[in-house]
């Protein structure tokens, strides 16, 4: 996956997101389902964000960026702890 390609999925992240608050404010969506499904996506932004930085730096230190790979999401998730 290039850069733009990466950038272009995080895009559609932040949307699903903005769309998942806007839907439960208008009652479409229970509390409990948005926050089931924010986490989803919110993983998946770490993940791509995570996968992203992997590609900067391989480019930076002259190695492939090709290379770099999706993390599981319990691992993205773990960095700040």
């Amino acid at each position: 996956m290039e850069d733009k390609e990466i950038l272009a999925r995080i895009g559609d992240l932040v949307e699903e997101e903005q769309r998942l608050r806007d839907r439960l404010q208008q009652g479409e969506l229970s509390a409990e389902e948005e926050q089931q499904r924010l986490r989803t996506v919110e993983v998946a932004l770490d993940q791509c964000w995570d996968l992203l930085r992997q590609r900067r730096a391989r480019r930076e230190s002259g190695q492939d960026p090709d290379d770099a790979q999706v993390r599981p999401g319990g691992e993205v998730e773990g960095y700040l702890q």
